[in-house]
């Protein structure tokens, strides 16, 4: 559309369905940077794509003119199947119901990526649970217990 100029940035979060550790240090920077592509293909700006074993973190730079649900929806099912059709996961894997999407400011970009890089670091002090609840709060969104993934204490 003319005369349309945009600035959005969101920081997308899901996980594993089970917290099971099912994506994997030897393949994880490679389906990553596959991830990446598929939001870039959905007519967003990838960022960086980053996580752990059970969960992942997008910083993406919004079209808007397409929602955020689909492009989760679509980033979720697409990169299941690309799981599945690589073999890289062996068992049942799927991604849990639910995610978080989190604003920021231009000027929150290079915080906000440096925090998604490190995250394996970042995750020997944290918990994923301790990590998703601080984003809740830091961001004043009202939650339930009831309806957050499902956390398993860290072994």
């Amino acid at each position: 559309m003319g005369n349309t100029y945009h600035q959005v940035y969101v920081q997308i979060i899901f996980a594993v369905k089970g917290r099971q550790s099912f994506l994997k240090k030897e393949f994880r920077e490679d389906f990553f940077k596959v991830m990446a592509s598929m939001i870039q293909n959905q007519g967003h700006k990838s960022i960086i794509v980053n996580g752990v074993a059970d969960h992942v973190h997008c910083l993406v730079g919004l079209n808007p003119d397409k929602k955020i649900s689909d492009l989760v929806k679509d980033l979720k099912t697409d990169s299941n199947h690309f799981l599945k059709d690589k073999n890289w996961v062996l068992g049942k894997f799927d991604w849990q119901n639910g995610y978080g999407v989190f604003s920021y400011s231009r000027s929150q970009l290079d915080r906000v990526y440096q925090y998604i890089l490190n995250q394996e670091e970042h995750h020997r002090k944290k918990s994923f649970r301790e990590e998703y609840i601080s984003f809740l709060k830091k961001f004043e969104i009202e939650y339930k217990d009831e309806y957050l993934f499902e956390f398993y204490e860290d072994e």
